[in-house]
């Protein structure tokens, strides 16, 4: 484990003047010993607690202003599923009214069978009611792994969701490039009026709502597993880390009906083959290979103020390695990361706090704010 502060000064990108400098990840909340943490986020109610989502089932409050204290805000680990080694609680995203209406989501993993569950749950007194579940949605998973996992609200107010291609090795059901299963695939939904009577809504702007070529809740398909992705809270852009599988990890841009080609390519690459037919693919933002990390974790562009020099700087990292790297949030194709720390985490995601602060989880049971 390292100390409680790291410093990494990163040189010149090489576009531009641009610099990273003085990026330090100091860490918080040191006295409390998180259990496989995998995400962390903020309620968007005016306080300043902080949620980090815990593998098991459990989703644990903190506050800057009594770092040394938690308190369990829900427990649900009596239906959440951890066969596999990316099984378990994996998501969480507070309604934009939580304030007013006590609402909150989840996305977890659950058996017999084995699937994924996108469920509501509302809020009682500072914590959670367990019981108070509306499940939104649920689907099968073929096998353990690519359960993706991420849930965000965008700024058009819709709930989006991260599907893996299913599992296994290759995709063998196809499913990456397959818009009429929802596995492979970014979704959106309408939540804000869930009832037992109507779960939810594909908006009618979705991409396949009307022309039947595909499910009418995707989004964007042809990824293999996107474990987290974000809302560029300045531009609204859609920034998801896929995870590849032999060669490469890739940085996307995900934008309505857009195929981002797996399992035909593996970032901006052909899979398994010399050549490929890349006719309607998106390729990668930015990708890195094999022989710098293994498993990419999507990040956030900064939008903060602590770090001036990273502002409009996308941060994503590796869970592998622990190093960490910044893109320019232009959008540009090809792009080459600056790596900004060589941290030693396993790093199992990034969060934001109200203020656009960005934090590194380490999934061995810490967490940093840069």
């Amino acid at each position: 484990m390292l100390a409680a502060a790291l410093l990494v000064v990163a040189g010149a990108h090489g576009q531009g003047n641009d610099v990273l400098t003085g990026v330090r990840f100091e860490r918080v909340f040191a006295g409390i010993p998180f259990d496989d943490p995998v995400f962390i986020t903020h309620p968007g109610d005016g306080s300043d607690r902080l949620f980090i989502v815990e593998q098991r089932g459990v989703i644990v409050a903190v506050s800057e202003s009594t770092p040394g204290e938690a308190a369990t805000f829900l427990d649900i680990s009596d239906r959440v599923n951890r066969g596999g080694s990316e099984e378990g609680l994996l998501g969480l995203a507070f309604d934009p009214a939580f304030a007013e209406n006590g609402h909150f989501f989840v996305y977890y993993s659950a058996a017999g069978p084995r699937r994924s569950v996108l469920s509501r749950f509302e809020r009682l007194g500072d914590g959670a009611n367990p019981d108070s579940e509306l499940v939104i949605l649920e689907i099968e998973q073929p096998y353990r792994n690519h359960n993706g996992g991420m849930i965000a609200f965008g700024p058009d107010g819709h709930l989006y969701v991260a599907l893996g291609d299913g599992g296994s090795a290759d995709d063998p059901q196809g499913n990456g490039q397959d818009p009429s299963t929802l596995l492979g695939s970014v979704l959106r939904i309408d939540v804000r009026n869930a009832s037992e009577a109507q779960l939810y809504v594909a908006p009618p702007d979705n991409p396949f709502a009307s022309d039947g070529r595909g499910r009418p809740e995707v989004w964007a398909y042809g990824l293999r597993n996107p474990w987290r992705f974000s809302f560029d809270r300045e531009t609204g852009e859609l920034w998801a880390g896929d995870v590849g599988q032999n060669q490469f990890e890739e940085i996307d841009v995900v934008r309505a009906g857009a195929n981002y080609g797996w399992n035909t390519m593996e970032g901006a690459h052909c899979f398994k083959r010399s050549v490929c037919d890349q006719s309607g693919l998106t390729l990668p933002v930015a990708e890195y290979s094999h022989a710098q990390g293994c498993s990419v974790t999507g990040g956030y562009v900064y939008r903060g103020s602590a770090v001036p020099s990273l502002a409009g700087w996308y941060v994503y990292g590796d869970f592998c390695t622990g190093r960490i790297w910044a893109v320019p949030a232009d959008g540009q194709q090809g792009l080459e990361g600056v790596e900004i720390a060589d941290s030693g985490f396993s790093v199992s995601s990034f969060g934001e706090d109200a203020n656009g602060e960005l934090y590194v989880i380490d999934y061995g049971g810490s967490v940093y704010r840069a």
